[in-house]
């Protein structure tokens, strides 16, 4: 498959290399220019370039770039056929992006990216550590593989990035339609707790919307704490447990 990512940071990158292990032909851009990339593209094996070339004559566009970016994006965005598959990576944090009033009011993180760049988009690998989707991947049929949530309000495009979500090395699991994608935000229990698919299906349901945001600023205000330090294991485990 064809496949375009616009950010090279852990995500975008991590993505990309994966990816392109697969046996995905993957370009990958950043806001830089592909210079800045060449060395990185050269070393996972894809190919530097702009974001223009990124997002033309692929299968799927993949976003991972700062929340507050995205309307940014509009006008590259503008041509790219509704049929490509368009995946949203990101995560709104108000102390990071700047507060957005219409997602504070409760509007899906996704629902406000799609309305951004005019174009649909499917939210995956938005639930899961840069760490966790570098290192914890496994091979199909694994009993020990991860589950990460993925939304959307086109059953065909879902599929496309559930299948890609797998060749990542994680069960997909279609958590419902964009304007249900509060369930994986920030603050969830699903979010960034390393879930088996069962575990994930109960922590979606247990999602409440009014309780997301407080958890999300005060989990940011404990891992910022001067002099803190956290293992990926105990980021984990402090997610899990501020937001059961």
């Amino acid at each position: 498959m064809k496949i375009g990512i616009i950010g090279a940071g852990n995500i975008g990158a991590t993505l990309a290399r994966k990816l392109a292990a697969g046996g995905h032909e993957v370009k990958l851009a950043n806001s830089k220019g592909p210079q800045s990339i060449q060395n990185l593209a050269n070393e996972i094996g894809v190919n530097a370039v702009t974001k223009e070339e990124a997002v033309s004559g692929v299968d799927v566009v993949i976003l991972s770039i700062p929340f507050a970016s995205y309307p940014d994006l509009k006008q590259t965005l503008s041509n790219v056929p509704e049929t490509t598959v368009v995946i949203d990576t990101s995560n709104y944090y108000p102390g990071r992006d700047g507060a957005i009033k219409e997602v504070d009011d409760g509007k899906p993180e996704s629902v406000w990216v799609s309305e951004q760049i005019g174009h649909p988009v499917v939210k995956a690998w938005n639930a899961v550590l840069a760490a966790t989707l570098a290192d914890k991947g496994q091979p199909a049929g694994s009993s020990s593989r991860i589950a990460i949530p993925v939304a959307g309000g086109d059953t065909g495009a879902e599929t496309i990035a559930q299948d890609l979500v797998e060749d990542t090395g994680f069960i997909a699991l279609a958590s419902g339609s964009l304007e249900d994608s509060w369930r994986q935000q920030p603050g969830t229990p699903a979010y960034c707790t390393e879930l088996t698919l069962q575990e994930l299906k109960l922590a979606l349901k247990a999602a409440d919307k009014s309780r997301a945001p407080q958890n999300r600023d005060a989990l940011i205000a404990k891992f910022m704490t001067p002099g803190s330090q956290f293992t990926h294991e105990q980021i984990v485990a402090t997610n899990r447990a501020m937001t059961a």
